[in-house]
C-alpha cells in the first residue's frame, strides 16, 4: 500500500530539485513540554472512552519492549497496541473533546524557546515541518497555530464514524524518514542541508537523515550519543503561550477543522517515552 503524505498547507506540490534547506521538528517533548494528547487522558477516563485497565495494560506492554530503537518489529507492536486501544471509539465525540481542550491545554505547553526557534527558521527563509507519531487531526491544528508549512503525522482509519483500529500510515521511527524524503522530493528540500530536532532516541533515523541534527532536553543516552557525533544539544525550559498576534485567530481556525483526533496514538507514544527514559536513566 502506498503511504499517504500528510501536510498542513500547500497541498499542490510537485517534484523539485533539492536546492533549499528545511527545519524538521518532532512535536511531543520537543515543541510541546508534555505529550500533546496526555492532557485529554482524564477527560477520556471521565467519558468512559478510556479505562484505567487499558492504560495499565499499555504501560505493561511498553515495559516489555527492548527500547532504544524504532525498528520494524517494535513499530508493528506499537501499531497493534494503538489499534486495540482506540478501536470502536466514536470519532465525532472525540472531535468535540479535542475542540474543547486544544487551546486551553495544549497551547500553554509550547516551549517558548521552540516557538522562537521555529520563527527564526522562518525568518531565515526555511520551511518548517512538524514530524510526529501523533494523529494528523491533532498535529495539523498545532502546526497551523505555530505557522508550520507542513505536517507529517499518523493517520488512523475511520469507518462509519468509528475508529476501526487500523492505520493508514504510522509515522513512527524509520517511517518518519520515508515521509520526510517524500516531502523533500516534492518540495525541493536538501536534507543534507536541513535541520532536525527531537528529544527521543526513537527518532534517531530522523536525526541521521538531516545535515544539522539537534537533540532537545535529551536523556543521558541520547546526550552521550549526540556528543559522540558532534550534534547540537538544545535545552528548552520555559513552556508558555505562543507569541503571535494572530494566536487567537490561529486557535479558532485550528479548532474549526479538528477532526477525529486519535488520542490513542499519543498515549502509546507517551508511555513509550516514559519507559524509554526510565531505561536510559539507568544506563
Amino acid at each position: 500500500m502506498t503511504r499517504p503524505l500528510h501536510i498542513c498547507h500547500n497541498p499542490q506540490v510537485t517534484n523539485r530539485p533539492a536546492t533549499r534547506p528545511a527545519a524538521f521538528f518532532d512535536l511531543d517533548k520537543t515543541i510541546i513540554a508534555r505529550s500533546s494528547t496526555l492532557a485529554l487522558t482524564s477527560t477520556l477516563l471521565a467519558e468512559g472512552m478510556l479505562r484505567r485497565r487499558t492504560v495499565l495494560r499499555s504501560v505493561y506492554a511498553q515495559a516489555t519492549y527492548q527500547l532504544g530503537s524504532a525498528g520494524q518489529t517494535q513499530s508493528e507492536r506499537l501499531r497493534h497496541l494503538l489499534g486495540g486501544i482506540i478501536a470502536g471509539w466514536d470519532a465525532a465525540r472525540l472531535a468535540d473533546l479535542a475542540r474543547e481542550q486544544l487551546g486551553a491545554k495544549v497551547a500553554p505547553q509550547v516551549f517558548e524557546e521552540a516557538a522562537e526557534l521555529i520563527q527564526s527558521h522562518r525568518d531565515a527563509g526555511r520551511d518548517v515541518v512538524i514530524v510526529s507519531a501523533s494523529s494528523r487531526e491533532l498535529v495539523e491544528p498545532i502546526g497551523a497555530m505555530l505557522g508550520a508549512d507542513h505536517c507529517l503525522a499518523t493517520r488512523m482509519e475511520v469507518k462509519d464514524g468509528r475508529y476501526t483500529g487500523g492505520t493508514d500510515f504510522f509515522n513512527y521511527g524509520p517511517a518518519k524518514v520515508e515521509a520526510m524524503t517524500a516531502l523533500a522530493q516534492r518540495e525541493g528540500y536538501d536534507l543534507t542541508q536541513s535541520y532536525g530536532y527531537s528529544d527521543s532516541i526513537t527518532d534517531l533515523p530522523m536525526l541521521e537523515s538531516v545535515g544539522y541534527p539537534a537533540v532537545v532536553n535529551p536523556s543521558r543516552t541520547l546526550r552521550r550519543l549526540a556528543e559522540e557525533r558532534g550534534w547540537a544539544v538544545v535545552r528548552f525550559a520555559a513552556p508558555g503561550p505562543v507569541r503571535s498576534e494572530n494566536r487567537r485567530l490561529a486557535l479558532t481556525a485550528a479548532a474549526a477543522f479538528v477532526g477525529p483526533m486519535v488520542v490513542g496514538a499519543g498515549l502509546v507514544i507517551t508511555w513509550h517515552w516514559f519507559a524509554a527514559r526510565r531505561q536510559e536513566s539507568a544506563s
